[in-house]
């Protein structure tokens, strides 16, 4: 493997493989979790996380955080996702997607593109989505799908989510379409897909799906599992790693090399010792906000969190996470 794990650190971003043609047993698509496995038989790391699933049918942009990067999984949680997907109208199904068994089979009336552009304006915007049984999702500690699996009733409330963009990008009449979507995390495709269906007086499943980013992170940044196998097999892995704490989206601040060891101990540290013009305006600065640390070399130290001292008056940094 050419490096011992503990040098094996920074965000991998993996274009996970999923279904391609025609539908095949689902146990043969790679779940997130195989993905994960994989890389760490190849590069030898065992602390590995993702920052949000991909359904084993779908492929694209899959974000794994390796070594000291798996302390910041949480930061890269929550941004928008960005995703290319396939509809066929006609077809329900218990998984909502081309994976699961026909539930329901209805008749399409004549569409066209003005009617599907129509029924798609309806779903922009922050929207209430019942997400699907079959899902990660948890219910009294127990993940839905195996509830699902066991035939359990379970009944699912409707969570808010918003979809950003929501552009139809081809219409194949008379039953299938493709759509390019900004959505918030959570948002479950498969569920719009079922619910596209009535709004287009017929039903409707997910055949295909394709994330396009995740983030800040984009298919550009992405590389082939089996690409990633052999580059570790080679002992470059380091070569496709990109930094501990890269893109995470929170302002910088440098550190002197004294400040840094201090907050690197536990100690909480005044504003106004972190040196001059290495941060941006006071005022941006409020109650639990955070910042990445970076040393004066502008390696990453870790995340600090801004707090009000109301005992002393005044505002000071603290480690949240440090590496």
């Amino acid at each position: 493997m050419g490096r011992h794990q503990s040098d094996i650190n920074g965000i991998l971003v993996v274009d996970k493989p999923g279904r391609t043609g025609a539908v095949v047993d689902p146990r043969a698509l790679p779940t997130s979790h195989d993905v994960v496995q994989r890389v760490r038989r190849a590069t030898g790391q065992r602390r590995i996380g993702h920052t949000g699933t991909l359904d084993p049918m779908a492929d694209g942009v899959l974000v794994l955080c390796l070594g000291q990067a798996t302390r910041l999984v949480e930061y890269y949680q929550g941004h928008d996702k960005v995703y290319h997907a396939g509809i066929t109208l006609g077809t329900a199904t218990d998984t909502l997607d081309a994976l699961g068994q026909v539930t329901d089979e209805q008749p399409v009336p004549a569409l066209d593109r003005a009617a599907v552009e129509t029924a798609l304006a309806q779903f922009r915007g922050p929207i209430d989505q019942v997400p699907p049984l079959f899902s990660a999702l948890k219910r009294d500690g127990e993940s839905l799908h195996r509830k699902a699996r066991r035939g359990e009733s379970v009944t699912l409330e409707a969570r808010p989510v918003v979809i950003h963009e929501l552009t139809l990008v081809d219409w194949m009449p008379p039953a299938r379409l493709e759509i390019r979507l900004r959505c918030s995390a959570g948002t479950y495709v498969r569920s719009l897909a079922r619910d596209l269906g009535p709004a287009l007086g017929t039903v409707a499943h997910l055949d295909a799906l394709r994330r396009e980013a995740a983030g800040p992170f984009t298919l550009a940044d992405a590389h082939a599992l089996a690409a990633i196998e052999e580059t570790a097999a080679r002992g470059e892995i380091a070569a496709i790693l990109l930094p501990t704490g890269a893109r995470l989206g929170l302002p910088v601040l440098r550190l002197d090399p004294a400040t840094a060891t201090r907050i690197g101990h536990g100690q909480q540290v005044a504003l106004d010792a972190v040196p001059s013009g290495s941060m941006s305006d006071d005022q941006a600065w409020s109650e639990g906000g955070l910042a990445a640390a970076h040393d004066d070399g502008g390696d990453f130290l870790g995340v600090m969190r801004c707090l009000h001292r109301q005992d002393e008056g005044r505002w000071v940094w603290k480690a949240e996470k440090w590496l």
